[in-house]
């Protein structure tokens, strides 16, 4: 359902006599709050904030136990729901902790199911759903969609405006259906760039550019669990290289330098000691977070800047000057209570010219074998005319920051204040105090968290707690009054607590306005129950038609836990239909090229092909205790006529493209006979396709 949020509805109705009486309350026990737009200062007190005899802690925990409840809401307790008429720029994070995480999401959450229904009791799950955006079996959709996987390690690949699942690319795990992590090639990167992790954790994909717009090439996604960035070769959509970052635990953000991708950028967030190596462990004022620049063709770290505070998420600016990080943990507290002291945070604007100058002249600590530049606010590098980091203050805790397709504005969504902050990118350059670089602060809604655009000046935020995506015009933003609500065009209910959404190429200068997926991180009651894990929602909308407004199409179910994406569209993307074979090191074996070798008393080397049916070699015999290195080519010339090799016993599962090759070294170190098979089905006789392998035991 779309709603105009300037309007009266039934929640206005419902709620007005709660509203007016605990606004007064509010503005009066919080007269002395200071102004969002004015400088960071420190509460009074640490003791902890209590609101009508509870502590704000307790008021959350109340608030995650309603989300529980939420998806049966009945009118009953739809009367019962308390909300506040929340003061406009007068909204200090205080206020909003008690306001917004306490009030806000209550009955922003239950909107969300009892009255998502129009006045006929129509759902607005469906109310677009199919005609001319469905797409037709044996037709193709018109974008990639690249979602990380989160916890999974991967970065899934949906056609849109279909949703249909096409592909997952193992990242940061071994994987079986594509034999990732099980060859001599993948498991070595996987090993040597792990760290001995097993897991990774992807958050944000993006598709390398050039001219500030997809180029097709690369994609680089993030593990923020462990510290790592890779790159995907997208002919073949296969990882083809990882970079463990030192000197920093999780990098969150994974961007750009545009326009034409001169460095991929990892966002460190959580503040250890550097070197990490046991230094310093009780002294956190030593501790330090950094942002990570990568030469995306070696992969190779070319420098780091360290920074105060924590670091979240990032985005480049179009003409390669800039780059943003919102930040949080001003006060570089280890608790939650020291990390939430201070009303403020910050965007940090990287200067790369100037962090290169300093590079280039020396002015840098060498740390792990890295150039660290001193980024932080005392620095001496950050003196003068051309400081190396900007620090932008915002409200406490600003999460996502997004660059608008213009190139023109910064924009960091508020998340524990109701408004997003605008920073005039041109003028960060011009200005002696970074806060005249902010232009606009309209306010949005409760829970900001991160934002997208179309082709026509619109920027869509979700958010979290009302779980709803404001529509709302940038240009109009910078000229309204700050924390006005005259630049919103429409909110739309989504399902249910929105974090990250993506447009359809909203990270280029040319945005297509035409699709938008949000990414919703609570199902509740959308599908067949699975369990008490229940599915992430992913639903897409369409945005092309600005008179009627968003439409939501339909619903996807996503295995926990996608958080960012990037769409692009299908003429950019130009994937391989089989292997090239001057594309990969390994020298192809070629029917009649196979060959069996005992090179020493102790060691095999084989070379072998495979194709429908067959193997070169239907039997093999080695002896017990033989190291053995087995390289094998898919000799195959027709698409998508995949083969493996599978030898449970020494776990060996090897998929093979067409004109692919692979490489594994086990050794034979159990007699007996094992069969060699084809674990994927390429024929009528895919049954018959082994090899014998027989390990006779020593004497």
């Amino acid at each position: 359902m779309t709603t105009d949020p300037n309007a009266s509805d039934e929640r206005t109705a419902r709620t007005d006599e709660h509203r007016d009486e605990r606004a007064a309350k509010a503005n009066a026990s919080d007269a002395e709050a200071a102004s969002p737009t004015g400088a960071g200062s420190e509460p009074e007190s640490d003791e902890p904030e209590i609101v009508d005899g509870r502590t704000i802690e307790h008021l959350l925990t109340d608030h995650e136990r309603d989300i529980a409840s939420t998806a049966k809401g009945t009118d009953a307790t739809a009367a019962k729901r308390p909300t506040l008429d929340l003061p406009r720029l007068e909204l200090g994070r205080r206020d909003f902790m008690k306001a917004g995480a306490a009030v806000g999401a209550m009955s922003g959450l239950a909107g969300c199911t009892s009255i998502l229904a129009d006045e006929d009791g129509d759902d607005s799950g469906g109310a677009a759903a199919g005609g001319e955006h469905s797409v037709a079996p044996g037709e193709h959709d018109e974008y990639y969609g690249f979602l990380s996987g989160g916890h999974t390690g991967e970065i899934r690949v949906v056609g849109l405006p279909s949703m249909r699942e096409l592909m997952r690319i193992p990242v940061f795990q071994a994987e079986s259906a594509r034999g990732y992590g099980h060859d001599a090639k993948t498991s070595r990167m996987l090993e040597e760039e792990g760290d001995g992790h097993v897991w990774g954790d992807t958050h944000h994909p993006r598709v390398s550019q050039t001219d500030n717009d997809y180029d097709g090439r690369w994609l680089f996604v993030n593990d923020k669990a462990n510290g790592r960035m890779a790159r995907v070769d997208l002919e073949y959509f296969e990882t083809d290289a990882i970079t463990n970052v030192p000197n920093c635990q999780g990098v969150h953000g994974a961007c750009m330098q545009l326009p034409d991708t001169q460095l991929v950028f990892g966002v460190g967030e959580f503040r250890v000691p550097m070197p990490n190596d046991g230094r310093d462990v009780q002294s956190p004022d030593e501790y330090g977070s950094v942002l990570t620049a990568i030469d995306p063709e070696t992969m190779d770290i070319e420098w780091q800047v360290e920074v105060d505070g924590n670091m979240d998420n990032g985005d480049g600016g179009k003409e390669g000057r800039w780059f943003f990080a919102t930040g949080y943990n001003s006060e570089e507290g280890v608790t939650e209570s020291e990390m939430a002291r201070s009303d403020r945070d910050y965007v940090k604007a990287f200067d790369i010219p100037a962090i290169w100058d300093a590079v280039e002249s020396g002015e840098y600590e060498e740390i792990s074998g890295v150039p660290v530049v001193d980024g932080t606010m005392d620095s001496s590098l950050n003196e003068g005319d051309r400081p190396i980091v900007r620090y932008v203050a915002t409200p406490k805790s600003p999460h996502g920051v997004s660059v608008t397709p213009d190139g023109n504005y910064a924009i960091a969504s508020g998340k524990l204040d109701p408004t997003c902050t605008i920073i005039d990118i041109e003028a960060i350059a011009e200005v002696d105090d970074p806060q005249d670089s902010i232009v606009g602060r309209p306010r949005v809604g409760m829970g900001p968290l991160h934002t997208a655009y179309d082709d026509r000046g619109h920027a869509y935020t979700t958010l979290f707690i009302d779980s709803q995506v404001a529509k709302w015009d940038y240009e109009a933003a910078v000229e309204a009054e700050a924390g006005s609500e005259e630049p919103i065009v429409e909110k739309h209910d989504v399902h249910y607590n929105p974090g990250h959404l993506i447009a359809a190429e909203s990270y280029t200068a040319s945005p297509q306005g035409d699709y938008l997926v949000s990414l919703n991180k609570l199902s509740k009651d959308r599908f067949l129950p699975v369990g008490p894990i229940h599915p992430e929602n992913d639903q897409m909308f369409y945005i092309g038609d600005d008179e009627a407004g968003m439409q939501l199409i339909k619903d996807k179910p996503s295995y926990p836990e996608p958080h960012d994406a990037s769409i692009v569209h299908k003429d950019k993307i130009e994937p391989a239909k089989t292997w090239d074979t001057d594309d990969y090191e390994l020298d192809y074996v070629a029917e009649g090229e196979e060959s069996f070798e005992r090179v020493d008393d102790g060691t095999v080397e084989i070379e072998m092909w495979a194709r429908r049916n067959e193997y070169a070699f239907p039997e093999v015999t080695l002896r017990e205790g033989d190291e053995v290195r087995l390289k094998i080519s898919n000799i195959e010339t027709t698409s998508d006529v995949i083969h493996s090799i599978a030898i449970p016993e020494y776990d060996i599962n090897l998929a093979l493209a067409p004109q692919d090759t692979r490489e594994v070294t086990f050794t034979a170190d159990q007699p007996g006979v094992f069969w060699a098979y084809c674990a994927y089905f390429c024929s009528a006789l895919h049954l018959e396709m082994r090899s014998r392998i027989l390990v006779e035991p020593e004497e």
